[in-house]
């Protein structure tokens, strides 16, 4: 059924900048006493947000001081800053929506700073002017479903009528409890968690529009 709202996860599904955020946090966690490999880091810490990293981090033995959570705030800023990319297929993508008519937002459990410097250099960030929905801005993370929801409400439509575009398994949950179809973008290929959430997985954007009946 062709969705009536699409509601877009930031990191990872608009722009590629999960894996320069996670080297970043790599490196400081192991300053920290925390020793990841870059594949642990993603596994455990993909779609968290930034105080629960530091609360996962902890209880796995990584001395954090108190201001770390704004060190890396700031040291992952500076190196996003520095550029990058979008996912491949994503101007297509939301040309489509365009053409036909379907409103699209960003709901992510990233800071509003942070996607300003990421959707901003691709000039993205005022394509979805009045449309970004921040977790932490709004305290409400993945994989509660409040972020979902709140999105649905303040544009309109019945959660029902939406489909949620994620890459991580709180994303999936969130999309599942805030009762949301969900595409889980694998870019990988092979199993994923998300699909424990009934997420229809894909690997590439140029398969969305079928998806959607476009």
């Amino acid at each position: 059924m062709k969705p009536k709202l699409v509601i877009f996860d930031c990191d990872g599904v608009l722009v590629d900048s999960e894996t320069p955020s996670n080297i970043i946090l790599r490196q400081n966690l192991g300053r920290h006493g925390l020793q990841l490999s870059l594949a642990e880091c993603e596994a455990l810490f993909l779609g968290v947000g930034d105080e629960d990293v530091a609360t996962k981090a902890r209880t796995m033995g990584a001395v954090l001081p108190e201001t770390w959570l704004q060190d890396l705030i700031t040291e992952t800023h500076i190196l996003l800053a520095k550029g990058v990319d979008l996912i491949a297929g994503i101007p297509v993508l939301l040309d489509r929506l365009d053409q036909a008519s379907i409103p699209f937002c960003v709901a992510s459990n990233g800071r509003m700073d942070r996607m300003e410097i990421t959707l901003g250099q691709n000039r993205l960030w005022e394509r979805f002017q009045g449309r970004i929905f921040s977790g932490p801005a709004l305290g409400m993370l993945k994989p509660a479903p409040d972020l979902f929801l709140t999105a649905a409400k303040t544009l309109e439509f019945s959660p029902i009528d939406c489909v949620v575009i994620e890459d991580s398994l709180s994303g999936a949950t969130a999309a599942r409890h805030a009762g949301m179809r969900c595409l889980g973008y694998v870019p990988k290929g092979g199993a994923n968690k998300m699909a424990t959430q009934n997420a229809t997985l894909f690997s590439s954007m140029s398969k969305v529009p079928s998806l959607l009946e476009l």
